[in-house]
Order: C-alpha cells, then structure tokens, then sequence
C-alpha cells in the first residue's frame, strides 16, 4: 500500500510518507569512505563483517556480553530481520506481531508458512502497549515474538516497565520462545533517557538493528544481528548464501559512526526532528483539528482522519492536492481510520504539507 501511493505522486508532490532521513550522512563518515576508496582494497570481508566493527556493535550491548561470533554485519535491519526469521520459524509456528506493525514482520511470516499472531496495540491508547491483551495471545506453540521500540508506525516507546511484563510473560508461557527486539529507531528518541533494549530483560533476546536511520545511511546498507551464539552461527551460513558479506566500503566507513564527530552529528540530528515533531503536530491539531499521537522516538505520528472517511480516500485526496501520505491500515488492522505521517521533511515543507492536506480534507466535505 505504501508503494500503491507513493508511486502515484505527482511531480512536485511533498512526501510526507516514506520514514527515509532527508538529512545528510555524517561528514566524518562520508570522508572514511572516500578514504576507503582511495586507499584501501575494497574486496570481500569475513562473512560474520569485519571484526572491528562487530567490537563496536558488541560495545553498544555490554548487558549481553557478546563476543565476535554472536554479532553479523548485515546488508541493512531487513536482511538482519530477514536471516533471523528464516532461521527461527518453520512451517506452522505461531509468530506474535504487533498490530500495528512493521510490514515485513507479517509478510516473512507468511514466506516462512508460520502463523502470525497479532497483539493489539490499542488506537484508544494512542497505540500504547496491552500487556492483557500480549499475555491472552502468547501460547505453547509460540517460536518467536517480535517487538519494536521506537515504532514504526507509531512512534511509541515501550517503557521499562512494558519490557519487564513481555519477558516475564513470554518466560511464564512456557513456550521458550525467541524475541525479536528491533531496535532500528532506537537512536531517535525524544524522552529524557534513551529507550531500553529488551535484551537488558529477557536472556533469548535477538537484537537487530543498524545504522540506516541514526545515521542517515540508508543507502549504504549497514545493519547487524546480535544474540545467542548457537542462533547466529546458523543464521551466518544463510547470510553467506544470500550476500557472502555487506559492502566492504560501507562496513570500513561505518566505523566512523563511533567516533565524537558522528555522536555530535546524532545529537544534532535528534534535535531536529524533535523541532520538526512539534512543529507538524502543532500544525495538525491547531490548523485541521486533528487528533494524533505523539511520538516518544522514530519520525513518523498516527493522524486519526476517521471523521473524513475511509483513510485510503484521505490519502488519495492528499494526492490529488500534492502531499503523500500513508493509509495506516497497511500496517494492521488497528490502525483503521488513521494516517501515518512522517516529518522526514524541513518545517517549510512540512507546513505546505499541512497545507495541501487541509485542502484535500476540504474537498471531502462535500
């Protein structure tokens, strides 16, 4: 659905639907690779990616003492998301997502022949995690529960306390099932303290996450998976077939991510969006009456468009007038009703977004 509507937008539209950072990648990145490429032999790397980088990852998770061999370099989160999927469900186990949810999550499963179960995060909540309703879908026959904090679409953080109910009710199930903790968005946060990892819960936890997001390097295709030993080792033999190893280039740049430089340039990136979030829902609610959640993290709100209709017709409404957005429905059922709305867009924009919308909600009026 996503691709259904941003690929109808006419020339000169505003995208306010697709979560890529319009920001630049840190220069001291963008220097290391062009070193890289001038310097250094850019072949292939250990499959599992270069140990240097996977000793920065390992840094980021001291909580699970990673070594070397329980952290591979991906080409991006997916394949991250990709290759741990592929190695955990078979054919009929039962994979707990939520609703709403990344799309992928369902999607894998089906690949995979395994059952996706959904856990409501409720509208009426602002999409706020139900640990009653997460306990009443968990069961013996559960493989593998996946989370997301930052959540795409949402924005919403799961709390420490959310993190503390899923692992004790996943270890009380019984079903000794793996959580997949996508932490992708975790760098963009806009509460007091960085968002918790769930591997700091629950001992089965499986981290994927990257670089795309934090470190505006979409492009270059860095990601990783980090977890249990005996997982990953059989996960590195499916990354071996499905990529040999991630870019040579991409990996020797990426490095510079944990450098001063680079953690000033996230500091400076966070506070942007954190301007950006404010100003768009200042807009949405005060200009167009709109109600919408506000996001603790990533860069997207969910905008309640329920009393103009069906959300698909907001969204082509918006077209016709020059703005994309996303019906929220793509990504679950519980979303009905809703927009999913990104400010990956300076405050210009983002106000002459608001404006072609408001437009668009006219002409449904009538």
């Amino acid at each position: 659905m996503i691709r259904q509507i941003s690929d109808r937008a006419k020339p000169g539209s505003i995208s306010l639907g697709l979560g890529e950072p319009d920001l630049p990648t840190p220069e001291v990145i963008v220097r290391e690779a062009v070193r890289v490429i001038q310097e250094e032999k850019s072949g292939y790397t250990l499959q599992a990616g270069i140990p240097a980088l996977r000793e920065k990852i390992a840094g980021d998770y001291p909580h699970m003492n990673l070594n070397l061999e329980q952290i591979i370099v991906t080409a991006g989160s997916q394949e991250a998301l990709y290759l741990i999927m592929r190695t955990l469900v078979e054919e009929g186990d039962e994979v707990l997502l939520p609703n709403p949810g990344f799309i992928p999550y369902t999607m894998m499963t089906r690949m995979l022949g395994g059952r996706a179960v959904t856990y409501r995060l409720p509208a009426k909540d602002d999409f706020g995690f139900d640990l009653a309703d997460f306990k009443s879908k968990l069961s013996a026959r559960t493989k593998v529960v996946i989370c997301i904090s930052p959540s795409n679409p949402t924005g919403r953080v799961l709390t420490n306390d959310d993190l503390r109910g899923i692992a004790k009710a996943v270890e009380e199930s019984g079903s000794g099932a793996f959580i997949i903790s996508d932490e992708i968005y975790r760098e963009l946060y806009y509460t007091a303290e960085r968002p918790a990892s769930l591997s700091e819960f629950y001992p089965r936890a499986i981290v994927v996450s990257g670089l795309s997001k934090s470190m505006r390097m979409t492009g270059w295709r860095i990601g990783w998976l980090a977890g249990d030993a005996e997982v990953i080792k059989a996960a590195l033999v499916l990354h071996g077939y499905t990529v040999t190893c991630a870019s040579s280039i991409s990996q020797k740049a990426a490095l510079a991510a944990w450098t001063d430089e680079a953690a000033a340039a996230r500091e400076e990136y966070r506070a942007i969006f954190h301007r950006r979030r404010d100003h768009l829902l200042g807009l949405l609610r005060s200009e167009l009456g709109l109600r919408c959640v506000t996001p603790e993290g990533a860069f997207y709100t969910m905008v309640d468009v329920s009393k103009f209709g069906d959300e698909m017709k907001v969204a082509e409404a918006g077209l016709e007038q020059g703005v994309v957005t996303i019906p929220a429905a793509a990504f679950g059922d519980e979303s009905r009703g809703y927009l999913r709305i990104s400010f990956c867009a300076d405050e210009e924009r983002l106000s002459e977004g608001v404006s072609r919308l408001s437009r668009a909600l006219e002409t449904l009026k009538h």
